[in-house]
């Protein structure tokens, strides 16, 4: 029986996305993403009515019939235990992005770590981030639980699908609960291997050809990134500038990792081209890139 909703935006039966987001809480507990009852999952069934956690609960032992059901505005409606207190969080989130269905908070140590240290997610590193993630911002910290706290993930949410919270965890969302699953267990795979390849003495960056090889795909695939945006035409696409200006704020700075070298700002012509695309006059391109890369070094194209 489909799900009945005033306003409904899913077909799927009630049960069949309980089940799946126990499955999910499964998978988060087993990763280590979710010590103790740490971690809450959500879905949106319909314009006021959004499926949930409860609180005191492990996500790696839920059944179905633990989950609550609350309003846009975080009222329980439904559901025997009590919803987790952090679904301000999720409804903020929803609220910002009507495309956004799932939302998933756990706390995955490797990405956990960066939260704590409060430093930048280096970009230009592996293709798979470049592609499905992008620059990944660090939130101000408030204590969890609060509209005060939910409302830190404004000035980004639009630009990112997945954010570090301040030494708390994270929290990603989409429009299906394992897609929304999907974007923390790629950064927390991302943030371990940085960790390792630090331990090994260094990090290698992509070249700026290569980079801008990546954004191509990531636009023929339709996937969004705001470097690509006209607001981003003079920002060094692998210097984190999406999220800079929000440092200060949050008391994020670069420690741990060094600075990636200086890439200059996206291509628009580059971008606005495919791998099919005809009349592109490729050397004079490269020679844009090459001579933009020689004057940030301050030596001669020549």
């Amino acid at each position: 029986m489909a799900t009945k909703t005033t306003g409904t935006m899913t077909t799927k039966p009630l049960s069949k996305l309980k089940e799946e987001i126990c499955d999910i809480g499964r998978r988060i507990y087993n990763k280590g993403f979710a010590a103790g009852n740490d971690g809450n999952i959500s879905y949106r069934l319909g314009a006021n009515e959004v499926l949930c956690t409860p609180t005191m609960v492990s996500k790696g032992f839920m059944k179905p019939s633990d989950l609550c059901i609350v309003d846009m505005e975080g009222n329980q409606i439904a559901g025997d235990r009590k919803r987790s207190s952090e679904v301000l969080l999720h409804l903020t989130i929803m609220k910002e992005r009507a495309d956004v269905r799932s939302v998933v908070h756990c706390h995955p140590p490797h990405a956990t770590a960066f939260a704590v240290a409060r430093e930048p997610i280096p970009q230009c590193v592996l293709p798979e981030v470049e592609v499905f993630l992008g620059d990944i911002p660090i939130t101000r910290y408030e204590t969890p639980g609060s509209q005060k706290f939910a409302d830190t993930v404004k000035p980004y949410v639009k630009n990112a699908n997945v954010l570090i919270l301040a030494n708390h965890g994270t929290v990603s969302f989409g429009e299906t609960v394992e897609k929304a699953y999907w974007w923390t267990e790629i950064l927390d795979a991302y943030c371990r291997i940085l960790m390792l390849a630090k331990d090994l003495g260094r990090v290698t960056y992509f070249t700026p050809e290569e980079t801008r090889e990546l954004l191509q795909l990531k636009q023929k695939w339709g996937y969004s990134d705001p470097r690509l945006s006209k607001d981003m035409e003079n920002c060094d696409i692998c210097a984190n500038d999406v999220f800079r200006s929000s440092w200060g704020n949050t008391g994020v700075a670069r420690k741990a990792f060094d600075a990636p070298p200086p890439m200059g700002a996206v291509s628009k012509p580059v971008l606005a081209a495919t791998p099919t695309t005809s009349g592109v006059d490729y050397e004079m391109i490269v020679k844009a890139v090459t001579e933009q890369v020689c004057k940030e070094l301050g030596i001669s194209a020549a």
